[in-house]
């Protein structure tokens, strides 16, 4: 009961998920940090709050402290239900990529508003057991979201490329050649690991979600650059991290004034399981997120 309760005095309007330094923006205030249990097991981390520019801010380290969670481990379960169960409703994703596009150059930033889900061994979906919801991803980065971004990414002075498809791969070796060049001819933009399933989850549990997408490399495709290398990554994304901390402040405000968006109804027609055969236990283990649309009957909980 004494965890349920400071989780629910710990409260956010817009989640950030990226690295561990991203909260250490300029401006940040009334700093704490919350544990915050989920029926999906532990977060990644402990989640950051604090106030910026007026704004409730919850940040999570998506490989947990000191990057120790691969992309095929970190829990997104339970990421995504933690930040809903402190309030947040928008998330903003921070995540490394390579280009596949020659325009797309590394120290750029990409706000893709698509993506192919290329993973093979993660849990998609809240809704197994018992329960089967079935989601519309068509569109599945809320473009309210992504307006505020770029709009926040050009007032910076980043070079910002709008739009694009991310293609999500398991990891965590980099591509082969003959994988960069299949994806080439697909025309997606970048390449990540770590952005799905946690976009699906998202919008499963009615949040708003957009990618700032880092540019740190070429992938391997480009003949003329080296080999895809971690030294070169991190360096690139140092510097990147600094600039995203920026777009991140300027966004922070014009993303929390939105206050109805189709993505916080996804829910509304997409459970299909008959409401009585769902196993009681299940209800309440996924209250969070479906309370909305499947109200309890009096003398059900």
């Amino acid at each position: 009961h004494a965890m349920a309760k400071r989780t629910r005095t710990a409260r956010a309007d817009i989640g950030i998920i990226g690295g561990s330094g991203l909260y250490d923006i300029e401006g940040l205030h009334q700093v704490k940090r919350v544990t915050v249990p989920t029926p999906f097991g532990p977060p990644s981390s402990p989640v950051v709050l604090g106030e910026l520019d007026g704004i409730r801010v919850a940040f999570l380290s998506r490989h947990g402290p000191g990057h120790r969670f691969n992309p095929s481990e970190i829990n997104y379960r339970a990421n995504v239900y933690a930040l809903k169960a402190i309030g947040v409703r928008r998330v903003i994703s921070v995540s490394a990529v390579g280009s596949m596009k020659e325009s797309i150059k590394p120290g750029q930033v990409v706000l893709p508003d698509q993506f192919i889900d290329l993973t093979k061994r993660r849990i998609s979906t809240f809704f197994a057991g018992g329960i089967v919801a079935h989601v519309a991803f068509s569109e599945p980065v809320c473009a309210s979201l992504g307006a505020s971004l770029l709009a926040a990414g050009r007032s910076v002075g980043a070079t910002v490329h709008q739009g694009g498809t991310y293609v999500c791969m398991e990891g965590p070796q980099f591509s082969t050649k003959a994988e960069s060049h299949l994806y080439r001819q697909w025309g997606v933009s970048v390449i990540g690991m770590t952005n799905l399933p946690e976009a699906k989850l998202a919008r499963e549990a009615e949040l708003c979600y957009a990618t700032v997408a880092l540019v740190t490399d070429y992938d391997c495709w480009h003949e003329t650059e080296e080999p895809v290398t971690v030294e070169a990554i991190l360096a690139t994304l140092y510097e990147n991290v600094a600039l995203a901390k920026r777009l991140l402040r300027a966004a922070v405000k014009s993303a929390a004034s939105v206050a109805t968006c189709a993505c916080q109804q996804a829910l509304q027609h997409a459970i299909v399981t008959a409401p009585d055969t769902i196993p009681p236990g299940l209800r309440r283990k996924l209250a969070l997120l479906t309370d909305r649309v499947l109200p309890f009957s009096k003398g059900k909980r």
